[in-house]
């Protein structure tokens, strides 16, 4: 019986391990975390006590570029990863940054997805009113009021969209424009978050997409003390608890009516 020596295979060529050991695994790491699932870091007390400084979220990137494409929308009670209007960056200082001085850049925020396109927001003495109706906020109001900081006198208090930064005219009431989301942060200090209230509405474009998890830190004590005076999360206490979680709409969000129509 003859036996047939298999051919040698060619060696691969430069090109090919470059592309194999190098360039693919980029894009496909590119490929998954752009259009397919991420996770991003808080950075930050914008988002106490919902969301903590330096915890990681779990982000569903497909459901941005299906909302994008027309398929579904995002909802009041989502929080959205995005980029602040360019307006707002140009004259608000935290939302320009610079890269080793060569360019600057806008960085992502995140924040609660107060109001739909139509939606009309009123601010009063620290409460949100959506379409003639308050909003149950107690999922952070009341946390705050135990830190004793709710803020409900200053301009962001006190009306939907406050001109103290030169990018929004002052306005009692701000109907949402088509096409775009008003967002607040869940911290209610006076400083607490820059936001909706001072940038303006935040068009689709620039979101990147819905935390949908907290993953990272695994453990969390239960307890987290603000210091008001300071502006600053402080001491923490309680018992360890597992901070793997949904991040849920709060409640509050689902009485909320439609919008009228003029």
């Amino acid at each position: 019986m003859t036996r047939l020596d298999t051919p040698a295979k060619p060696a691969p060529s430069t090109l090919q391990k470059l592309w194999k050991e190098l360039l693919e695994p980029i894009l496909f790491a590119v490929v998954i975390t752009q259009f397919v699932a991420t996770l991003v870091g808080v950075d930050g007390n914008s988002m106490l006590p919902g969301l903590r400084n330096r915890e990681r979220v779990f982000v569903p990137k497909y459901e941005t570029w299906l909302h994008k494409a027309g398929v579904g929308n995002f909802k009041r009670g989502d929080i959205l990863i995005f980029k602040p209007p360019a307006q707002a960056a140009q004259k608000i200082e935290n939302l320009n940054r610079s890269f080793l001085g060569l360019w600057n850049y806008r960085p992502f925020l995140i924040k609660r997805l107060i109001g739909l396109p139509g939606d009309k927001i009123r601010i009063s003495g620290g409460e949100v009113y959506l379409n003639g109706a308050k909003l149950d906020a107690s999922w952070t109001t009341g946390y705050w009021q135990q830190q004793e900081c709710w803020d409900t006198q200053s301009d962001l208090a006190t009306q939907a969209t406050s001109g103290r930064a030169g990018v929004m005219p002052d306005q009692p009431e701000f109907t949402v424009p088509a096409g775009t989301y008003f967002v607040m942060g869940d911290n209610r200090t006076v400083n607490g978050s820059e936001d909706s209230r001072m940038f303006g509405p935040v068009p689709l474009r620039d979101i990147a997409g819905r935390a949908a998890a907290v993953v990272w830190p695994v453990m969390r004590k239960s307890n987290l003390k603000y210091d008001c005076a300071a502006e600053t999360a402080g001491e923490l206490s309680g018992e360890n608890e597992l901070n793997w979680r949904v991040l849920n709409r709060p409640p509050g969000f689902s009485a909320v009516p439609a919008p009228t129509t003029p």
